[in-house]
């Protein structure tokens, strides 16, 4: 990788691929743009030119390329236009902010993020997730397993983040506005262009509005009453910038308190779903997460002090991350004119890393379309570049969450393993929808049946 000079060599090399507006005819045809994207790869390279009329993009789907726009140049690397569409929304947060504001605010929540804190989580997970199960078991009906996860992560990040303050009537009002609103933003970052109808764009603000008085409201009651619960509110009023001494705005704590909620729930739900779909296909694999669960729990909660010993468990997490990366394509846009591989990447210029094409790519993933979990064992990590498996991104905006989402699965995953074998419905359709996460268009389908 070499950075831009301001004399260009003559030896540059130049990009091919096909038009966007080919692409998007054959997304239609094939369901999604996932496989026309792998075919586009596998023809053209690691770098693939897109061509949106006048406008072009770089599609990059090497770890070496991913490291340097994510990490080794990233300041040249701002975030696409595609999520401004989030920020009626979600403001002016970490996961749509740029440049000093954006530094700032990192610095300030890092630490509330902090393995010691989240840890203090862990009960909280287990709890909701104890409820859920309880509530399996009264019914005998088929369920949508998508639904039921992101029911429980909403739970969970509404309880990680407010403590209990919440009142129930809160938590109702929560549980029904989020998925409106997850709804609605999809739409809006799948059209850009604001093709949403009048009603539409009217109901999506009102509900931002009803979510943004419950939330000023708990901020100033917390102002006013501190308590000592910890919860993530708590350590990010408490959080000070280490040069001015400035704790964060009511406009900030907003912010990132919707951006936890949209980031916190959706990402794990959609992780535990596809993991759920794809341990019923492998039944092998499932039954090897029965024995560890088993062996390691021996019937009881299980509590962070376990998080070592699940290995298989955390195994089968980082696979399914691996066939299902939440944040399937990062999109970025060059400042400055600069070089790839000796490949011209001029000054506004979009570019493309994508984890799911890296997640996929046979040169670092044999068999890339298999499920199998071993090969995150501790002796075949090691083989890989470190680039080759960003389900988190990467770089200094790596999600901040991570360890919390890693930590939530696991529990959540050996909870569920230790009461219900979880089968999937025959004959259903489970496509992934790739808007703002990889999601499974239609949910899935599955019937529970008790192990013991």
């Amino acid at each position: 990788m070499t950075s831009y000079s301001t004399t260009l060599p003559k030896d540059l090399k130049t990009a091919s691929g096909p038009s966007a507006w080919s692409l998007i005819k054959q997304a239609r045809q094939q369901g999604g743009p996932l496989r026309p994207l792998i075919q586009a790869q596998q023809r053209y390279g690691d770098i693939v030119k897109l061509r949106f009329g006048r406008l072009d993009a770089h599609l990059l789907s090497h770890p070496a390329h991913a490291q340097y726009v994510l990490q080794d140049n990233n300041r040249n690397y701002v975030k696409g236009q595609r999520l401004v569409q989030s920020q009626q929304l979600l403001g002016n947060g970490l996961l749509t902010s740029e440049g000093d504001f954006w530094r700032k605010q990192r610095r300030l929540m890092q630490p509330a993020f902090h393995r010691q804190h989240i840890h203090a989580f862990g009960e909280t997970m287990t709890s909701a997730t104890a409820v859920m199960l309880d509530r399996w078991a009264k019914n005998s009906q088929p369920l949508d397993v998508a639904q039921e996860m992101m029911q429980l992560t909403l739970d969970i990040v509404t309880r990680t983040l407010f403590s209990a303050q919440l009142t129930s009537a809160d938590r109702a009002q929560v549980a029904v506005l989020m998925p409106h609103l997850l709804r609605s933003t999809r739409q809006q970052v799948i059209q850009p262009l604001g093709r949403l109808r009048f009603l539409s764009n009217r109901r999506h603000a009102q509900h931002i509005a009803q979510l943004d008085h419950l939330i000023y409201r708990i901020i100033a009651e917390r102002r006013a009453n501190p308590i000592d619960t910890p919860d993530l509110l708590g350590l990010l009023l408490a959080a000070q910038d280490e040069e001015s001494g400035a704790g964060m705005s009511d406009k900030q704590l907003r912010d990132e308190a919707l951006t936890i909620f949209l980031a916190g729930h959706e990402t794990t739900a959609n992780l535990l779903t596809w993991a759920w779909m794809l341990l019923s296909q492998h039944p092998d694999v499932r039954q090897q997460l029965y024995q560890e669960v088993d062996t390691v729990l021996d019937g009881r909660l299980p509590t962070t002090a376990d998080l070592p010993q699940l290995t298989y468990t955390r195994m089968v997490i980082d696979e399914t991350l691996r066939l299902y990366p939440p944040a399937w394509m990062l999109i970025r846009t060059a400042v400055n004119d600069d070089l790839i591989d000796d490949y011209h990447i001029p000054a506004g210029t979009g570019v493309l890393v994508s984890p799911y094409l890296i997640h996929h790519h046979p040169r670092f993933w044999p068999n890339p379309e298999g499920f199998d979990p071993q090969r995150f064992a501790a002796d075949e990590t090691n083989k890989r570049p470190r680039y080759a498996y960003i389900p988190f991104g990467g770089g200094p905006r790596l999600c901040i969450g991570n360890n919390f989402a890693l930590m939530e699965a696991t529990l959540i995953m050996a909870m569920i393993a230790q009461r219900y074998k979880l089968n999937l419905i025959p004959g259903q359709r489970i496509e992934p929808e790739t808007a703002i996460t990889l999601r499974p268009r239609d949910g899935v389908q599955v019937t529970l049946r008790p192990r013991h």
